[in-house]
């Protein structure tokens, strides 16, 4: 399995501000970001393509290789002038279904943040999580966000449909940074490194909201390792 070859997440700040008509309408006259629109809109309609023609159950027969495990996590903090940023996802909290941005609520805290999908991807998280959370829970910077990411509509439903028995398995210490989530990753999902649909993948991310590591699957050994020494060098820091 190759390393991750490139920092992960997009170059502009996150932010949670819409934007006016006056802006709007800067943008749908500004080239260059028409030029970025058609680039998205081609990379959409080329994943929409491939998805069709390899199958609904690509992404699930690809989990037998490897796990689904594509690029090995870094060893060490990718460089802060490297890094990219994480991208503004909104979510529902699970204590109260309030709309919470991860801008927010990451600005100024030290963030694991597990991305899940599937009962799969849940596995992969916890397998991350438990001796990281167990050693650094305590820490007032440091927090671990989950984000239940449903972005196929019917899926989303039954997640809302099953809340309070989600609610129930997930520890009531965790349900203020529990997000679950029906937004349209497709513009960054390439970014981020998300190419299965099917496996859980996990960042770290600091205090300016850059991405300094990430891994995808289950964890290595030396990939747990890993995540808890550049966790507690960011938090010495």
């Amino acid at each position: 399995i190759p390393p991750l070859r490139r920092p992960l997440g997009v170059p502009a700040v996150p932010t949670t501000k819409t934007k006016t008509l006056s802006e709007r309408s800067a943008d749908f006259l500004d080239q260059d970001k028409q030029l970025e629109r058609r680039r998205h809109l081609c990379v959409a309609i080329d994943s929409r393509v491939k998805e069709a023609s390899t199958g609904y159950f690509y992404d699930l027969h690809m989990t037998r290789v490897h796990g689904g495990k594509t690029w090995m996590a870094p060893s060490v903090l990718i460089r802060e002038d490297k890094a990219l940023y994480f991208p503004n996802v909104v979510g529902s909290r699970l204590d109260n279904g309030v709309k919470t941005h991860t801008t927010h609520m990451c600005a100024g805290k030290v963030s694991v943040i597990a991305m899940l999908s599937t009962k799969i991807s849940e596995i992969h998280a916890r397998s991350y999580a438990k001796s990281l959370n167990d050693l650094y829970r305590e820490h007032p910077v440091y927090q671990y966000i989950q984000i239940n990411l449903q972005e196929n509509v019917l899926k989303s439903i039954l997640v809302n449909i099953f809340l309070s028995s989600l609610r129930s398995k997930i520890p009531p210490s965790q349900h203020t940074r529990y997000l679950v989530s029906r937004q349209n990753m497709e513009y960054v999902r390439e970014s981020l490194g998300m190419t299965n649909s099917r496996i859980g993948y996990v960042y770290l991310v600091d205090e300016n909201l850059k991405i300094r590591w990430a891994a995808c699957a289950d964890a290595k050994e030396e990939e747990e390792d890993a995540l808890i020494r550049c966790v507690g060098v960011l938090l010495n820091r």
